[in-house]
């Protein structure tokens, strides 16, 4: 079965707000075996609103509609729904006597805006919404049903949990959609792709392929449908065990864990312990090690060492290496690792040091020149890399390779 997602508000569409509630309808579904094929948002415009309709209905088994349910005259969602539907907004007793006490529980005065929001289209069925007074509503016209739902998210997110996904699961019979998800760094897309490829070509056609690129990795996601998930799931396996065998050392996790979550549980299955040194990066690593609940049982802490004299005074680093060499240099860098894991005394060390930009650098040590180092108490290793001029994207990459020259360090050098 087909669905679409309908979100209304001049708001979405100007900037002000982000459409996180698409993202996570669209989640919600695909766990029950619905396929979003369509996502929109659109204006509060009455006519803009039913052209919507009309168009999803041609598509859809399924169209979801958030936003515009709300007490003032912008709200106009209802209306739209009426003129739609061929129907008329009539007083729902129940939702009134459940305003009215919401209301008055709270002191506030009842006035006829908020009394309102009990008027719903004759031929919806309404939805409870616990945490506010727009109810969902249900709509059926032409084998095709309509949920419309207030875009509040944490609003949203009750009658869709409690309400829209019981009745959608009665009503529709859907098949289960399974993803796998292969999270790779070091490899760029097309690369991996090319890497691939006869992989690829031999792939069963009940598989949907997917590469998903960031600055931090790329996944690769295989998705497959039907009614026999032990089945769907044998598949699935098959093809992640073929791939495991072309891109080994590649492959850090599954299924989104991130590279900060993945070396925690290296570390901690090890009872190993990490510090970190860093420059160029400006204490990013220490803070996606420490975004992870339990990080204190595996990482010791981090020493931010912008100046050359603190690279020297806490780090250790040699006066020698950084006049001869220096600070954005493999000899510093290294020092820079070795160093930290000595003034910590943990089990590994990461260093950075390079040149973040947009302003710097040299025609020797361009914007975007970074050298990495990951180090034990008796080894080092360590890499230069340029990934251009663009601060933000250069500190992310930087931190990321850092992260995964640590896991690769630990489990295969």
């Amino acid at each position: 079965m087909q669905a679409e997602i309908i979100t209304i508000g001049d708001e979405i569409l100007i900037g002000q707000v982000i459409d996180s509630n698409s993202a996570w309808i669209s989640e919600q579904l695909n766990k029950i075996g619905v396929n979003v094929h369509q996502i929109c948002s659109i204006s509060d415009d009455i006519e803009h609103i039913v052209t919507a309709l009309q168009e999803a209905e041609n598509r859809a088994d399924l169209v979801i509609i958030t936003g515009g349910l709300g007490p003032t005259d912008d709200d106009i969602t209802k209306k739209a729904l009426c003129k739609y539907f061929d129907t008329k907004l009539v007083r729902n007793q129940d939702l009134y006597d459940k305003i009215v006490k919401f209301i008055t529980k709270y002191g506030y005065e009842l006035i006829e805006r908020n009394l309102k929001q009990a008027d719903l289209p004759e031929k919806c069925k309404l939805i409870t919404n616990n945490y506010g007074s727009a109810p969902g509503m249900w709509f059926e016209k032409n084998n095709t049903i309509f949920i419309s739902m207030p875009g509040v998210p944490f609003e949203m997110k009750n009658i869709m949990t409690n309400g829209v996904i019981p009745q959608i699961k009665s009503h529709f019979n859907t098949n289960t959609i399974l993803h796998r998800t292969i999270m790779t760094h070091g490899i760029p897309e097309s690369y991996l792709a090319e890497m691939l490829n006869d992989w690829d070509k031999q792939l069963s056609e009940k598989i949907k392929l997917a590469y998903l690129p960031s600055p931090e990795h790329v996944r690769l996601r295989m998705s497959i449908s039907g009614d026999n998930i032990d089945e769907l799931k044998q598949i699935l396996r098959d093809e992640e065990e073929k791939i495991k065998k072309i891109i080994p050392q590649d492959i850090f996790a599954y299924d989104d864990q991130t590279l900060q979550e993945k070396i925690g549980l290296i570390l901690k299955e090890r009872k190993q312990t990490l510090s970190t040194a860093e420059s160029c990066t400006g204490g990013n690593i220490a803070k996606l090690i420490t975004s992870i609940s339990g990080s204190s049982e595996y990482y010791e802490g981090s020493v931010v060492a912008y100046s050359n004299e603190i690279k020297n005074t806490v780090l250790g680093v040699k006066n020698e290496s950084l006049i001869e060499h220096g600070a954005v240099s493999q000899k510093v860098v290294e020092e820079m690792a070795l160093g930290v894991t000595r003034l910590m005394d943990t089990d590994y060390g990461i260093a950075t040091s390079g040149v973040a930009g947009p302003k710097g650098g040299s025609k020797d040590k361009p914007v975007g020149t970074v050298w990495i180092a990951v180090a034990s108490k008796n080894k080092v290793i360590s890499e230069k890399t340029a990934f251009g001029n663009r601060r933000d994207f250069n500190i992310r990459h930087s931190t990321s390779k850092a992260i995964d020259m640590l896991r690769r360090f630990i489990l295969f050098d």
